[in-house]
């Protein structure tokens, strides 16, 4: 599946079409803080983006985030993972193919297959694919960012994290087969890229 839409335009326009109230701005602006306190320390971040199945929020936040770093030019790495292994949905993975994003597998798994993905004018590439928070993949330190809806009591605390964030999202899973998926897919996706643009953004206006 190709993309005629520049992921890069899309990520740009996201941002300047996101519209937040105060209370999530600051929300924001206290992640990108966050990051950039250990971005000064260590020179390096890694984020673990964390939903209960890693399934679809979590690995959006994943795959921004890893573009959001190439954009601005930080050593930030992205990652994602839950407390349950499921598989990377396909719905996420189409939405993301829809703006620009290639997804070549490497490993098959009816279950679980593990994706190489990329982006155009990149060297670079990340795997996609479920996994717990854990994972040998997610490197450490790392700060975690849960995903989760504000009434999911399921979202989990990680204890092992430097530091903890919960920047929820709504689950376009409640869209799937139905006439509203592929917009839903798409708001969720442009909000998260919207999101991540902004703290990125935040933490390099003071990097420079």
């Amino acid at each position: 599946m190709t993309s005629t839409i520049s992921t890069e335009n899309f990520f740009t326009n996201a941002f300047h079409q996101l519209v937040s109230n105060e209370d999530r701005k600051q929300l924001l602006l206290k992640i990108s803080k966050g990051i950039l306190e250990e971005y000064k320390k260590n020179g390096i971040v890694n984020l673990n983006f964390i939903c209960t199945h890693n399934s679809r929020r979590s690995q959006l936040g994943q795959v921004w985030g890893f573009f959001a770093a190439n954009h601005f030019k930080l050593n930030i790495n992205s990652f994602s993972g839950g407390t349950e292994v499921t598989a990377f949905f396909k719905n996420t993975v189409k939405t993301l193919q829809s703006v620009g994003f290639s997804f070549d597998l490497a490993n098959f798994s009816h279950q679980n297959p593990k994706y190489v993905i990329s982006f155009d004018g990149s060297s670079k590439s990340i795997f996609g694919f479920s996994k717990r928070y854990d994972d040998k993949e997610n490197q450490h330190p790392f700060i975690a960012i849960t995903t989760c809806n504000n009434a999911d009591t399921n979202c989990p605390f990680i204890a092992e994290a430097t530091q903890r964030f919960h920047l929820p999202f709504v689950d376009p899973k409640s869209s799937d087969d139905t006439d509203l998926q592929e917009e839903t897919y798409l708001k969720t996706t442009q909000q998260i890229a919207g999101e991540i643009y902004f703290i990125f953004s935040e933490v390099k206006k003071t990097i420079v």
